[in-house]
């Protein structure tokens, strides 16, 4: 398919710049992904749309600090977003300033976004300059402490307002570190929502993928089968895999929180029925790609022409989901990272 054909036109103040309050006080657009009917509600709503039985499946994964800033060693400012760990002391790495070659070095954490220098900075050195315009770099120490001494949380470059609780852009069940942005379709829920979808009898089960540079990246080819997806790290524990089993012979709905829960369990279904499964996935879901475990996808509204947005046309249908969007625009609704959510089913 054309990337083309996942593009559309959104006016600038629609992009959430901060989270409301209470985080389930968003809106909630419903979709029927067979009749395209749609209804509009709010996310506290969600347990009216669920069924004694139905099985949420979100992503625990908890956004690291992954952001530094410092200096180059022949001087000037330097940004840096860590992507992922190869080694103890090798990371990929997003590196502002493109020039930067192999053998460059740098010293991070001597600065912050607006401060002026500090000690307890660690260098780093430019091993390998990618194909991909990333870099590997080799740390001169742990990088962890230093992410927790001097590291800022990265939020997305289409946020511009400063946040003022880190936490905000974390989901109240992460727990596992290792993702550079948020699993935002989880960030809605608050403890008495998931309190109240208990009682309705729907259960919770947790995977865990890392969220990482393909967020950022915009996809840069014309026809969908040219692009190869970041890989991300992600797991499927047994129990998880099994619930899913037992929900889907009970003949109720595995309802995926987010389109990093659906590439997480589908990948875990790649060979056949759902197993446990840890490891990496490139897995890139389009229209046409077979969905084969999640019945249902609460999601968040994405970026034009981006992976997400081909994933969620994948459930309803690319025209659906693109008249949907429209929809959503006349009535408002706030987008992105720390926007409204919608309801595939």
């Amino acid at each position: 398919m054309r990337v083309a054909d996942f593009d559309y036109t959104l006016p600038p103040e629609m992009i959430a710049q901060h989270p409301v309050e209470p985080r389930d006080a968003s809106r909630l657009l419903v979709l029927d992904r067979a009749s395209g009917a749609i209804e509009h509600a709010r996310f506290r709503d969600l347990p009216r749309y669920l069924e004694p039985g139905d099985l949420l499946v979100a992503n625990d994964s908890r956004v690291i600090r992954a952001r530094l800033y410092g200096r180059k060693r022949t001087g000037g400012r330097v940004e840096v977003l860590l992507l992922r760990p190869l080694a103890p002391e090798r990371w990929e790495a997003l590196v502002g300033g493109q020039r930067l070659r192999e053998g460059a070095e740098l010293l991070l954490g001597t600065v912050g976004e607006e401060e002026p220098a500090a000690e307890g900075g660690v260098s780093a050195r430019v091993a390998e300059v990618r194909a991909d315009g990333t870099r590997v770099l080799a740390f001169s120490a742990a990088v962890e402490p230093l992410l927790e001494r001097r590291g800022a949380v990265p939020l997305p470059p289409y946020i511009h307002e400063p946040l003022g609780d880190p936490e905000r852009y974390q989901t109240i069940y992460a727990r596992v570190a290792g993702s550079v942005a948020a699993p935002t379709a989880g960030l809605h829920f608050t403890p008495e929502l998931i309190g109240r979808l208990h009682e309705r009898g729907a259960r919770f089960a947790f995977v865990t993928l890392h969220i990482g540079l393909d967020t950022f990246r915009p996809v840069e080819v014309e026809d969908t089968s040219a692009h190869t997806m970041h890989s991300e790290w992600c797991a499927v524990p047994a129990a998880v895999a099994e619930a899913v089993a037992e929900t889907r012979r009970a003949g109720r709905r595995v309802v995926a929180v987010g389109t990093t829960a659906v590439r997480a369990l589908e990948t875990a279904a790649q060979e056949g029925p759902i197993r446990p499964y840890h490891g990496w996935t490139r897995l890139f879901i389009t229209p046409g790609t077979p969905v084969r475990v999640v019945d249902t996808l609460l999601t968040n509204f994405h970026l034009p022409r981006s992976t997400l947005l081909m994933l969620v046309s994948a459930m309803a249908g690319r025209e659906r989901i693109l008249a949907a969007y429209r929809e959503a625009i006349a009535q408002g609704y706030r987008f992105y990272s720390f926007g409204d959510a919608m309801l595939i089913r």
